[in-house]
């Protein structure tokens, strides 16, 4: 069984006729739980549960506090090319989009993980765009090779792979794997995944069990929020990694609430997130699922990024750049998409220290 077949059990559940019926008592009932299932996320994804946001907002912080304390893992991307070959609607990488593309060469790779590494960071998330030609599992495997040294853990944010690829990243060196699939909902996935691999649905939602078969020590999944109402991808996000951790319960496991930013060409499409929508995903994911990581990125502001670390954030990027060889060369449009946050490495400690929190660069050790 395929966590796609747990997806298909739903299609006969009307999700929206169920959260227009919760009520109050629903809500304050899935509160006191200590184990939620599925329907106790429904009440709290509900419209109904927005006058409960402050008391989940108590419980999300004691929970958070419980099994993480109060340090963030600071972690910085590392874009090495952004050549793409799908015809994705919502994305600057798109293959049409007409940005200026790039993609560096292992000199220059070295050059950039020794720029990031000045920084003090310890864990990397190496990215290109979506193309298996430009950048095949050669070309990430030798690009890992040269960066393991100076990086406790790296991670990977590249196209979806077969078992035995991301076998071959694994014993390169790579420990972690992030896949977004984007949009749960099958029918709005293909209709902005035009052409290209990435519209091949199921072969993406299949990825991350595909690099937990091959050994990757954690794995980071999450919707890109904008492209379908949050709640329902919210609510099969939160599934999608209770059947992971049900499948392969030693691997670490983590969420990103990642909302739509401006990019060349935007997409028309987008439905609005808002920060209460934003802060109700974070809740109710810390609330389903207390052992999970929560990661917040650059896409939001230095200040909405402050109230938020407190509701559950366990990791922060920072000292962002999305261009390719964004942290040593001088590269203008190669960049997926615009950061809302620019803040250097040090307003991040800063930021962190005035709240109470610690910032780590470092969770784990590679033997």
């Amino acid at each position: 069984m395929s966590f796609y077949e747990v997806i298909k059990s739903y299609e006969n559940f009307d999700i929206d006729d169920y959260m227009e019926n919760v009520t109050e008592y629903d809500v304050e009932r899935s509160l006191e739980k200590d184990n939620l299932d599925e329907y106790d996320l429904l009440n709290l994804l509900s419209k109904k549960a927005i006058k409960y946001l402050e008391k989940m907002a108590r419980k999300s912080n004691a929970i958070t506090n419980q099994y993480f304390g109060k340090t963030i893992c600071l972690y910085t991307p590392m874009y090495i090319a952004n050549y793409c070959i799908n015809k994705c609607v919502y994305c600057g990488y798109n293959s049409e989009s007409g940005i200026k593309r790039k993609k560096l060469n292992m000199d220059e790779i070295k050059i950039e993980g020794q720029a990031i590494s000045k920084e003090g960071f310890k864990h990397l998330l190496l990215l290109t765009g979506e193309s298996n030609i430009h950048s095949n599992v050669e070309y990430i495997g030798q690009a890992v090779e040269i960066l393991k040294p100076k990086f406790s853990s790296i991670g990977l944010e590249v196209y979806p792979m077969e078992v035995e690829e991301y076998e071959y990243i694994v014993n390169k060196g790579v420990d972690s794997l992030t896949v977004y699939q984007e949009v749960y909902d099958e029918k709005i996935y293909k209709e902005v995944h035009i052409k290209g691999p990435k519209s091949n649905y199921k072969f993406r939602l299949d990825a991350p069990e595909r690099g937990a078969k091959a050994g990757m020590r954690s794995l980071s999944i999450g919707a890109l929020l904008g492209l379908n109402d949050f709640r329902k991808e919210t609510f099969f996000t939160l599934l999608h990694g209770k059947y992971l951790r049900k499948n392969y319960p030693n691997v670490e496991l983590s969420y990103s609430v990642p909302r739509i930013r401006p990019f060349k060409g935007c997409y028309e499409g987008i439905k609005e997130v808002t920060d209460i929508d934003l802060v109700q995903a974070m809740l109710c994911i810390r609330l389903f699922d207390n052992h999970g990581g929560i990661n917040l990125s650059t896409r939001e502001n230095l200040d909405l990024r402050k109230n938020l670390v407190p509701l559950g954030v366990t990791k922060l990027s920072a000292g962002v750049s999305t261009d390719v060889g964004g942290h040593s060369q001088e590269n203008g449009d190669t960049a997926q998409f615009k950061i809302s946050d620019e803040s250097k490495v040090s307003d991040i400690k800063e930021m962190l220290k005035s709240i109470g929190y610690q910032h780590v660069f470092k969770d784990w050790e590679r033997f």
